[in-house]
C-alpha cells in the first residue's frame, strides 16, 4: 500500500504552560479584531460574505484552540492542567463578550436584511448559518435593554467559571478507600493485584480510588455488602467540595433564564433541540417512567429473592432491604447462576490488543475508510494516533482526518470514557478544508502482573459507541464549523453511536472482536448465546437508573426555586430506582459532571435518541449489520451534513419515513415482557 502524505500536518503537542495561556490570549484577540471589523461595518456594506462568513471563520478560529484546553482532561502535569484550565476560562468569558456584542448583531441583522432585499441565492447550508446566527442573538438577550444585557453578561460569565471550576474538582479528584484483603473477598484476584498496597499497624491493606476501572469490580464481586456500601457512599460524597458550585450553577441559569423571558433553564435549552420544550421532556420521561416501574418492580423482586437466599447460605442478617449498592452485585449474580453467564470469564476472550484493532477493522470495512497509525509526539507515551482516509485514496484529496486514543486510566486524567472535536473540520476561504481531529479518551484495566489487559463486555460495548462519535467527527463535511459533526441538537447527538452498540450483540460481530489471551479461540456460540439473554435482564431496574438522572436534571433546571439538592438527590433515586440509601444523604448531584459540561437539561436525551438509534437499526442495519452498501447509506445521509440540515429532516431521508418508537418499544418491552425475569 502507497503511503500517502496527510493534506495537513497532525497539532503539535509541545506546549509549555505560558504557550497555552499566550497561544489561547492571541487567538482571542484576533477573534476580537474581526468582531470589531464586522461591527465597524455601515449597514450598506453588511451582506453575507462580510458579515455572516467572516465570523463564522472567525468562529472556527476560536474551536481550533481546543487542544490547548483538552490539557486539562488529560495531562500528567499540574501546571499545564492548571494553565489550560485557565485558558478555558479565557475562552468561555470570550465566548460570553461576544455573543452579547449589540454592534455585531446589529451587522448580523442588516446583512439579513440586504440579502433579503437583494435577493441574494443562498443554498441551504448558508441559509442556515443566517438563521442559526440572528437566533445566537435573539437568545443571548441583545433585543433587551442595556441594563438587562448587562447583567447577562455578568451572570454568564460567572456562570462559565462556576462550571469550569466544578469540572476542574472533577478530573482533580483523587480519593482513595482502603480495604483488607478479607473485605475484597470475591473480587476477581486479577483485579486485586492492580491494587496498591500499603501497611498501616502491620496490617496489609488495599489502596482503591473512585476510578470506574477500581469501583465497578468492587460493586460487582465484593461479597460482603459492607465493604460495597462503604465504596458506594465514598464514590457518592467523593466531590463534596462540588455542593456549592452547583448550587451556584443553578441559581445563576434561573436568573439568566428569567432575564430571557423564558420560564425555567430547560425551557430555553429545549427550544433548540429536537424535543423542543422541557412540559414535553417530563411527558416522555413520566409516560416512560409508568411502562418502567412494573418491569423494575419484578426485577427488584427476582433480585430481593436472590439477596435473601444468599444470606441465609451465609448466616448474614437480613432486612428484607435491596440497597443501592446491591444492584450491581445481584445483577451479576443473578446473570450467572440464571444464565450461567461468567462476566469475568467473558473478559478473558477482550484482549484490548485484540478488541481495538478488530474494532477498527469493522468500521473500516463498514464506512469505506482505512487507517494508518502514524508516530507523532502526542500529550502521553500511551496515546496512539492514527492518519484516516478514504479506502481507495489515491492521492492527498483522499485524506480524512486523524484521530487519538487514550486508553488507560492515570492520576489527573479524565475518569470516564468520551471523544473530543479537538478540531472540526469545514472548509477554509482559500478553498481548501481544514480536516478534523478528534480523541477518544477511555479508562481500560491495565495489564497485571498475570494477564494482559482485558476489557468487560460492556468496555466493549462502551468502546464501539465512543468509536460512533470518532467516525461522526471524521466523516462529517459541512462548509462551516458550527454545523461540523457531533454539533446535532444534543437529544439527537448520542443516537449514531447508541445504534452502533447493537454491533455488540451480534453473534458475526462478537466473533470477529473476540480472541482468549490463551488459546486464541473466538467467544463459543454457548457464551454469545448467554451474553445476548443477559441484555435486557433487569432492564426495568437499568432504565429506572437513568430516569432518575434525568429525572432530576430536568426538576432543577424547571424549579423556581432553590432547594435542598442532597435531599432531593437521594428521595428521588429512592422513589425512582427502587433501590434503598442507608440514611445517610451522600451528595451526589455533586458528581454530576453533564450538568456542568453543556448537557443540562439534556440528559433525557440519552434515552430519547434511543428511540431513533433503534428504528435507525431496525430498519437498515439488523439485516446485515456489515453490509457496506448500508454503511455507504449511513456515512452519506447521517454522518456527513452534521447539523447543516434539521435532524428531522436528514433521519426521515435516511429511513425512507418519519422516524417511530416502535422499534425501541418492542426490543425494549416486549423482549422484557417475554423473557423470564
Amino acid at each position: 500500500m502507497t503511503t500517502l502524505k496527510p493534506s495537513q500536518p497532525p497539532p503539535t503537542w509541545k506546549h509549555s504552560a505560558t504557550d497555552i495561556v499566550s497561544l489561547t490570549k492571541a487567538g482571542i484577540e484576533k477573534n476580537r479584531e474581526v468582531h470589531d471589523s464586522v461591527a465597524a461595518l455601515s449597514p450598506a456594506d453588511c451582506n453575507f460574505t462580510s458579515v455572516y462568513v467572516a465570523l463564522a471563520s472567525t468562529e472556527a478560529e476560536l474551536k481550533n484552540l481546543e487542544p490547548l484546553l483538552f490539557y486539562k482532561n488529560v495531562s500528567t502535569e499540574k501546571d499545564i492542567r492548571d494553565a489550560a484550565t485557565e485558558a478555558d476560562n479565557l475562552v468561555k468569558n470570550f465566548s460570553v463578550e461576544a455573543e452579547m456584542r449589540l454592534d455585531v448583531f446589529n451587522a448580523k441583522k442588516a446583512a439579513s436584511d440586504n440579502i433579503a432585499k437583494e435577493g441574494a441565492p443562498l443554498n441551504a447550508e448558508e441559509k442556515r448559518l443566517v438563521e442559526k446566527m440572528l437566533l445566537d442573538g435573539k437568545r443571548a438577550g441583545l433585543d433587551l435593554p442595556e441594563a438587562q444585557r448587562d447583567e447577562l453578561t455578568r451572570l454568564k460569565k460567572e456562570l462559565s467559571q462556576v462550571c469550569v471550576k466544578f469540572n476542574q474538582n472533577f478530573n482533580e479528584e483523587d480519593g482513595k478507600i482502603l480495604f483488607t484483603l478479607e473485605e475484597l473477598k470475591g473480587v476477581p484476584a486479577d483485579v486485586i493485584s492492580g491494587f496498591p498496597k500499603q501497611t498501616e499497624d502491620t496490617k496489609e491493606l488495599y489502596e482503591v480510588t473512585h476510578k470506574t476501572t477500581d469501583i465497578f469490580p468492587i460493586f460487582k464481586y465484593a461479597e460482603n455488602p459492607e465493604t460495597r456500601r462503604r465504596m458506594r457512599e465514598s464514590f457518592d460524597g467523593r466531590l463534596s467540595i462540588n455542593v456549592d458550585l452547583f448550587d451556584q450553577a443553578l441559581s445563576l441559569r434561573r436568573q439568566i433564564a428569567a432575564i430571557l423571558g423564558y420560564d425555567s433553564w430547560a425551557d430555553y435549552i429545549t427550544e433548540v433541540k429536537m424535543v423542543k420544550s422541557a412540559h414535553a421532556v417530563d411527558e416522555f420521561l413520566d409516560d416512560l417512567e409508568k411502562k418502567m416501574r412494573q418491569v423494575g418492580i419484578k426485577n427488584l423482586e427476582t433480585l430481593l429473592a436472590l439477596k435473601k437466599e444468599e444470606h441465609g447460605k451465609k448466616g448474614m442478617p437480613f432486612d428484607g432491604e435491596f440497597y443501592a449498592w446491591d444492584y450491581s452485585y445481584y445483577d451479576r449474580k443473578f446473570v450467572e447462576t440464571e444464565l450461567k453467564l461468567d462476566d469475568s470469564l467473558v473478559k478473558e476472550y477482550f484482549p484490548v490488543t485484540v478488541v481495538v484493532p478488530a474494532i477498527l477493522r469493522i468500521y473500516r470495512d463498514l464506512l469505506g475508510v482505512r487507517f494508518q497509525e502514524i508516530s507523532y509526539e502526542t500529550w502521553h507515551p500511551d496515546v496512539q494516533q492514527f492518519a484516516v482516509w478514504e479506502k481507495d485514496a489515491k492521492d492527498e484529496s483522499g485524506f480524512v482526518g486523524y484521530f487519538y486514543l487514550d486508553l488507560y486510566p492515570r492520576p489527573a486524567k479524565y475518569s470516564h470514557a468520551a471523544v473530543w472535536c479537538l478540531i472540526p473540520g469545514y472548509d477554509l476561504p482559500n478553498g481548501k478544508h481544514n480536516y478534523p481531529v478528534a480523541a477518544m479518551v477511555a479508562n481500560l484495566a491495565k495489564p497485571t502482573p498475570d494477564r494482559p489487559a482485558l476489557m468487560r463486555h460492556g468496555d466493549v460495548v462502551t468502546f464501539f459507541h465512543e468509536m460512533g462519535h470518532i467516525f461522526h467527527e471524521l466523516l462529517s463535511k459541512t462548509r462551516f464549523s458550527r454545523f461540523h459533526g457531533t454539533s446535532v441538537a444534543l437529544d439527537f447527538g448520542e443516537a449514531p453511536s447508541q445504534m452502533l452498540e447493537n454491533w455488540c450483540w451480534e453473534p458475526r460481530v462478537l466473533q470477529l472482536m473476540s480472541s482468549h489471551y490463551k488459546t486464541q479461540e473466538p467467544l463459543p456460540v454457548d457464551l454469545i448465546t448467554k451474553i445476548n439473554k443477559s441484555r435486557y435482564v433487569n432492564v426495568g431496574l437499568f432504565y429506572l437508573r437513568q430516569l432518575f438522572f434525568a429525572k432530576f436534571d430536568i426538576k432543577v433546571h424547571t424549579d423556581k426555586e432553590a432547594t435542598d439538592y442532597t435531599l432531593l438527590w437521594n428521595e428521588l433515586r429512592q422513589s425512582i430506582t427502587l433501590l434503598k440509601s442507608s440514611g445517610d444523604l451522600m451528595p451526589g448531584q455533586a458528581t454530576f459532571a453533564h450538568l456542568t459540561g453543556g448537557y443540562e437539561a439534556g440528559y433525557y436525551g440519552y434515552i430519547y435518541s434511543l428511540v431513533f438509534a433503534m428504528d435507525m437499526y431496525a430498519t437498515v442495519f439488523k439485516r446485515d449489520p456489515l453490509d457496506p452498501e448500508s454503511g455507504r447509506l449511513y456515512r452519506e445521509k447521517i454522518l456527513l451534513p452534521g447539523s447543516s440540515r434539521d435532524e428531522n429532516e436528514f433521519l426521515k431521508d435516511f429511513l425512507g419515513r418519519a422516524p417511530n418508537s416502535n422499534a425501541f418499544i418492542e426490543e425494549i418491552f416486549g423482549t422484557s415482557a417475554s423473557r423470564p425475569l
